[in-house]
């Protein structure tokens, strides 16, 4: 099947569904198995620190940039799961996300193309398949960018690490530590360093030199902007009273 042959519906929220012509099965992945070690997976860990609705407004078109994870990720429909991976977190621009959605998977031949970014998550279980097995996969797929994050260092033999794809192989990207306890690598995909940042993963933008804010960051600032306006009104009162 091609992305041509796909076809959309609207459902009742309004929201795009894809849904495949009758003359072929539409076949749903089902949910990866959760590692029974993490309480939290590692996309809820993502969504959480690493500000993942505050990163896919600054990346672009919601419409048509998709930022997800632990789904599925496959060349091509199939139902034997074997080999088929699913990756912590994917970022891909000019695709359809509702697809994504209703396939419950990002499958290369739904899109029309690769993931742009892929990202993993250090775990003991899972580590060394990170830096491994799933290299070689996600080259082979084509993949621009494989950047690996480890809030130790323990499990990957890296805290923070990525590839670049060049003539069908990965080769390294530069890390390089900017500061004490900072440790940062440029995306070229994304336009964005990723940065090690005292076990955080942190997203910098270069061309205004700050961190993409985080709803951490955002209240932090609202506080200390009601403490200042706090202070003020409170100086002008005093002045008043005199």
């Amino acid at each position: 099947m091609t992305t041509a042959d796909t076809k959309f519906r609207t459902d009742r929220n309004g929201d795009g569904v894809a849904v495949m012509p009758r003359s072929e099965e539409y076949f749903v992945f089902p949910d990866p198995p959760e590692d029974p070690y993490d309480k939290m997976t590692n996309f809820d860990h993502l969504t959480f620190t690493g500000n993942v609705l505050h990163l896919a407004m600054h990346l672009g078109d919601l419409d048509t940039t998709l930022i997800a994870g632990e789904r599925y990720l496959s060349l091509a429909v199939t139902r034997d799961m074997k080999g088929v991976r699913y990756p912590d977190m994917i970022v891909a621009f000019d695709v359809r996300p509702a697809e994504y959605k209703a396939r419950n998977a990002y499958v290369i031949s739904d899109q029309g193309k690769p993931p742009d970014f892929v990202l993993e998550i250090a775990s003991h279980t899972t580590g060394h398949i990170d830096v491994g097995a799933k290299r070689d996969d996600y080259a082979s797929l084509g993949i621009p960018e494989y950047w690996r994050f480890d809030e130790t260092g323990e499990h990957h033999g890296a805290r923070l690490a990525g590839d670049r794809l060049v003539d069908g192989g990965y080769e390294p990207i530069e890390i390089v530590e900017v500061e004490d306890g900072v440790l940062e690598g440029y995306s070229a995909v994304l336009n964005l360093h990723l940065r090690w940042q005292h076990g955080e993963l942190k997203w910098h933008d270069p061309d205004t030199g700050e961190h993409i804010p985080t709803f951490e960051s955002e209240r932090e600032g609202r506080l200390r902007e009601q403490a200042r306006a706090d202070a003020l009104e409170a100086e002008l009162r005093q002045l008043r009273g005199h």
